[in-house]
Parts: C-alpha cells; structure tokens; sequence
C-alpha cells in the first residue's frame, strides 16, 4: 500500500508537501484525496495530528460553493450531542456505511450497463427479425436508409 503524503501545517495556515517539496493548497489536498492518496497532516511546531481538522475544512470548503452538504437537521444533532454520541457513530460507522454506499452504487451502474447493452443487442436482432418478415419492410423502407431495403424482382424473373 502506498505510504500517505506528509504534509505540514505552518501558523501562516499554509500547508508544505514533504514529498514534493512545495507548498500546496487546499484543493490540492482534495485532489490528492481524489485521487486514492491518503494524507497525514501534522502541525509544524507542535507535531500534532492535524489532518481530520483540515479534512473538515476541505469538506466545508466544498459545502460552501453548493451551499449544502449536509440537511439541516442533521447538522443540529452534531452541535447538540457533539462529540459524546456522534463521535462514536462517525468513527465506528458512518464511513463504512459510505464505503458500503460506494460499492453498492458501483454494483448497480455495472448491472445497469449490462441491461442497457443487452437492451442494444436485443434490439439488433429483433430489427433482423423484423427485416425478414415481409409486412415490416414496407415500414423500415419508409424511415430511411438505415434499414436495407429488399432487391426488387425484375419483370421477366419468373419467382
């Protein structure tokens, strides 16, 4: 497994990528993130474990462009029972029922492609069939040259 990106949080509110050797933003972070990287941020001075506050503040950062991240309701339940109840729910399950989420999601997408290309599929071969059947020509041959249409017989061809 890939080691995480170390990242150090200075006064200044900047953040410096050890691995790199630059210092990066926010978004950068999240982009990282995005990308299946795993960050570990820690504060310069004191060497405190400070990436679950800046991964708030990414997630925040991202609420506030869509003005919602989370209803209402739920957002009071955090401030009301703070980190008594709900931090124990959030560590222990909360982001297996995401992951949970993820791959359920994952699964449907997939069989629902699988529908949709057997739906293509059937629909060719139904089109063949009806191609075959003489009472549909007519009705393909109107709509275009999509649907090839039958030879005409020639006068002095006997069949």
């Amino acid at each position: 497994m890939e080691q995480p990106v170390v990242l150090k949080k200075y006064a200044n509110r900047r953040l410096y990528d050890t691995e790199k050797s630059v210092y990066v933003t926010l978004g950068d972070v999240a982009d990282y993130i995005r990308k299946g990287r795993l960050v570990s941020i820690l504060d310069a001075n004191t060497k405190e474990d400070v990436t679950a506050f800046i991964l708030t503040q990414i997630v925040l950062e991202e609420a506030k462009k869509n003005n919602a991240l989370l209803p209402v309701p739920f957002l009071h339940l955090i401030i009301r029972y703070g980190d008594n109840l709900l931090g124990e729910f959030f560590e222990k399950y909360l982001s297996l029922v995401f992951e949970n989420f993820i791959n359920h999601k994952k699964s449907m997408d997939s069989q629902f492609r699988q529908w949709l290309e057997m739906g293509f599929n059937m629909s060719e071969a139904t089109q063949k069939q009806f191609l075959e059947i003489n009472p549909f020509r007519s009705v393909f041959n109107t709509f275009g040259d999509t649907v090839p249409s039958t030879p005409k017989k020639k006068p002095d061809d006997p069949t």
